[in-house]
């Protein structure tokens, strides 16, 4: 999926890099596969914004997506590949043998006719999703459950694989896209392959309102703020934010600062956190 430039006949088109279209070889969505999907601007269920800077957009539809992978020694064939405006990676639509249809992410190689399956029985082919165990060392593989019968919960977004290192016994050890090395369940499942659209991370919007389009309002720098509403607000005209280092609206240290709470019970399955040699 090359990138594309355009003839800058306004200043937002000078700068803007965008992904081609070639992959894609359905527009519509299948009618049964999409629900409507509410805007929350940033609200969680009680009203309150629970992340700034959300609201506005263009309307979306939700593709109803199967993380989980389930329909286990029923081949299926790919019918088409299609754009998603919820998510980077693009979607592949699924036709199996039993007549079902369900959409999936699509992994980079997959084409349309050809044929995918689930299961432990399945090859290793881009696009089947098989138990960790069962997969060769040094393999590529996304959607990877976390529990058991959960679906697929990580390496997900475009572009994005994790590397099967090593299966020893009850676990197997995987290599994150972050760099993170941890331990999941041998019985959980991964679907071979990186997920499609790796060009993504080089997209430039070129101009602010391309990001309004995609729901993200405008951001104030707490130094621009007074002293009541950011911990960097105040000082007379431009000033330095008067602490050794930044600060969260909330007073909490960011930028660099550790936040996860190290009594999670899922930390004895991390082996090497991402940034460490």
């Amino acid at each position: 999926m090359p990138l594309k430039t355009r003839k800058p006949l306004t200043p937002g088109q000078r700068g803007k890099v965008t992904q081609t279209n070639d992959d894609i070889t359905s527009v519509k969505p299948r009618k049964s596969l999409v629900s409507g999907l509410k805007r929350r601007a940033g609200r969680d269920s009680s009203g309150t914004i629970s992340v700034r800077h959300r609201g506005g957009g263009h309307k979306r539809r939700l593709r109803q997506i199967d993380f989980k992978r389930d329909k286990v020694g029923v081949p299926g064939e790919v019918s088409s590949i299609e754009y998603d405006p919820n998510r980077s990676a693009r979607i592949a639509l699924i036709k199996y043998r039993d007549g079902d249809w369900r959409y999936i992410i699509a992994p980079q190689g997959l084409n349309v006719g050809d044929e995918i399956q689930a299961g432990e029985g399945a090859g290793i082919r881009t696009g089947n999703a098989l138990p960790l165990r069962v997969i060769p060392s040094g393999t590529l593989v996304h959607n990877v459950e976390l529990k058991l019968g959960r679906g697929g919960q990580i390496v997900r977004s475009a572009g994005n694989g994790a590397q099967v290192l090593a299966s020893e016994g009850k676990y197997t050890l995987l290599r994150l896209p972050s760099g993170e090395v941890r331990y999941v369940l041998s019985e959980c499942t991964a679907t071979i392959g990186q997920v499609s659209a790796p060009d993504h991370k080089n997209i430039k919007l070129g101009k602010a309102g391309a990001n309004r389009h995609r729901g993200w309002r405008p951001s104030v720098r707490g130094l621009a703020m007074a002293p009541s509403d950011h911990p960097h607000g105040g000082g007379e005209g431009r000033s330095p934010i008067g602490m050794p280092g930044p600060k969260t609206p909330w007073g909490k240290p960011t930028l660099g600062y550790r936040t996860r709470n190290k009594k999670k019970a899922s930390s004895r399955f991390i082996v090497r956190r991402r940034g460490e040699r």
